[in-house]
């Protein structure tokens, strides 16, 4: 089989890469990347010298180029690519309905006239918008998605869906909730938390530390997406949840319980805009049709992540310098946070 992963140079993207040369060895896989800031080949070192996964910089908006791809009879379309970070899209909202909405559409215009056999859209907990106190979201669960990156996100899994509907494409798409693990580029939550606490620096917390979130390691995501692309059926919506819910605060806290760091480097920092209270995930769906499970419990994920960022320091320490730092003192604009 060959494959066409879009974004693979990011987190989630590099993870599935990584997951899939070593589960599938004989599968080719060609890796399209923009490389913007959260973009990064280090994650890739470890593939570069097989013969079957290929690199090619580019724009998944750049439909002469995502066609003479798929001319090479590529099987399947998985895409990551997109704008990915709330906070970004809060400052800069016009890239992501570029990319994620505009990117989306023409690749798949690319692949319907390429007649490729499965297109898997790669989405967020997000696109549903915040629940309350109970419940949680199902694939039927209506979407109301309340920032921009999650707006260009939803309209992007509408447009994909359309396709399916309206020209029969091979459309699935996938909702996770929030990933975590080695890769993760040092402006999200957690990998930004243990980096600053690996330097005894502060950590920021939006708010009063209170919103909640569904984490689950990467690895079990792309098993998952494994699965999808194998055994899922054809214009079906599935989410992707390990149900380790917990506050901010209370992640927070196992990471300096775990590292052995006070409470007194927590920071609470202004809320932002629109910031949803919860997330859950229902993943009944996917563990009863597809037979998946989660195989990661959050404490042994925490370990796990706190003991790569220990241990990849060269790599974090590249990230967390020139544009980051202007972006961290932007965003966050308390004095004495840079941390590094």
């Amino acid at each position: 089989m060959k494959l066409l992963i879009t974004g693979g140079a990011g987190f989630i993207g590099s993870n599935f890469i990584l997951f899939m040369l070593e589960h599938h060895p004989d599968y080719d896989i060609i890796n399209l990347d923009k490389l913007t800031y959260a973009g990064n080949l280090e994650n890739l070192v470890s593939a570069a010298g097989s013969r079957h996964y290929t690199f090619i910089r580019g724009d998944i908006a750049d439909a002469k180029l995502v066609h003479d791809i798929l001319d090479t009879r590529v099987d399947a379309v998985i895409n990551f690519a997109a704008e990915s970070h709330v906070d970004r899209s809060i400052l800069e909202p016009a890239a992501f309905i570029t990319t994620n909405i505009l990117g989306t559409q023409i690749l798949l215009d690319c692949a319907r006239e390429k007649r490729v056999g499965r297109f898997i859209q790669i989405s967020t907990d997000e696109v549903y918008g915040s629940l309350g106190p109970s419940g949680r979201f199902s694939e039927t669960t209506c979407l109301h998605p309340n920032s921009p990156y999650s707006a260009s996100k939803a309209s992007a899994d509408m447009i994909a869906h359309a396709y399916y509907e309206t020209f029969g494409m091979p459309v699935m798409i996938t909702r996770t909730s929030n990933n975590y693990g080695p890769y993760q580029f040092p402006e999200k939550l957690l990998p930004l938390a243990v980096t600053n606490l690996l330097e005894d620096r502060p950590v920021p917390i939006y708010g009063d530390g209170m919103n909640v979130r569904d984490w689950i390691f990467v690895t079990d995501n792309a098993e998952a997406i494994d699965l999808v692309l194998h055994k899922g059926k054809e214009g079906e919506v599935y989410n992707i949840g390990a149900g380790y819910e917990s506050t901010n605060k209370a992640l927070i806290d196992s990471v300096l319980r775990l590292m052995g760091k006070p409470e007194s480097l927590i920071t609470y920092v202004k809320d932002r805009p629109g910031h949803d209270r919860r997330y859950a995930i229902d993943p009944s769906k996917i563990i009863n049709e597809l037979g998946w499970s989660p195989r990661t419990s959050l404490d042994q994920g925490l370990k796990a992540t706190i003991d790569w960022y220990s241990t990849h320091r060269a790599w974090w320490d590249r990230i967390k310098s020139g544009e980051y730092l202007a972006y961290y003192e932007k965003n966050y604009a308390v004095k004495g946070l840079k941390g590094y």
